[in-house]
């Protein structure tokens, strides 16, 4: 939902915009996944009685519950779920997950049903370095509904959607975009993610620094969608004989 202003006014609108926006939609046996931001014991309620699920990520906006969760993870061994590694865009991947009912009757938190820590591995191929990051997170699935392989799966989905919109944000400064009027806002928005898309799918760079490649330079940007005759293959170029 992006809102114009202070980091302060977006996150209010966000948190007191949520469930005006989930009050037109169908979420019966729907599991909505969110970042810290939105991990709200009021959206909880509201999300069980439309007959919906959660799995909502705990940091320091809520100290306690992710404190206990964080104690609770301290020492703990091996993974319930252990993804295979992943290559993309130069970086090696791997995710692992450990879930727990020890604190259902615990946490001042709505209906939980598991709590989890995932932790996500990452080795850059370049300089071989690698960082280690733990978050924390509740949810209302219990070990029935939701599998450790299922919650983690959810969890990448969720991130997946958010580093989209952080590129979008990250690189064309979506959030503050003055363009409010018609079509505007809809067509702007829909070639910025065409141009995302489009730079995933033919370069090896992320999307940042084609960007900054291809900025202000119009013919270096025809010669990266192949339209001119020298971006196109020599074969290509060469005219029939006979």
């Amino acid at each position: 939902m992006p809102v114009n202003g202070s980091d302060e006014l977006k996150q209010t609108n966000e948190i007191g915009m949520a469930i005006p926006v989930l009050d037109s939609l169908d979420l019966t046996d729907k599991t909505l996944t969110a970042d810290a931001l939105l991990t709200q014991r009021s959206l909880a309620e509201y999300l069980i009685e439309r007959g919906a699920h959660y799995v909502f990520i705990a940091k320091e906006n809520q100290p306690t519950l992710v404190a206990d969760i964080r104690l609770l993870f301290q020492a703990r061994g091996e993974p319930d779920f252990r993804e295979s590694s992943d290559l993309a865009h130069g970086r090696i991947e791997s995710r692992a997950i450990w879930t727990s009912t020890a604190l259902n009757n615990y946490l001042d938190f709505p209906h939980v049903g598991q709590v989890f820590a995932i932790e996500r591995t990452t080795t850059e191929k370049k300089t071989d370095k690698t960082s280690v990051e733990t978050v924390f997170g509740v949810t209302d699935h219990t070990p029935e509904s939701a599998s450790p392989k299922r919650l983690l799966a959810f969890n990448r989905g969720h991130w997946g959607i958010e580093a989209h919109h952080w590129i979008l944000d990250w690189n064309w400064d979506e959030d503050r975009c003055t363009i409010r009027t018609g079509h505007g806002p809809e067509n702007i928005t829909r070639l910025r993610r065409f141009a995302a898309g489009l730079i995933k799918t033919k370069s090896k760079d992320s999307v940042a620094a084609t960007i900054e490649k291809l900025a202000r330079k119009v013919r270096r940007v025809f010669d990266y969608l192949g339209m001119t005759a020298n971006s196109m293959p020599r074969a290509a170029r060469v005219a029939p004989v006979g």
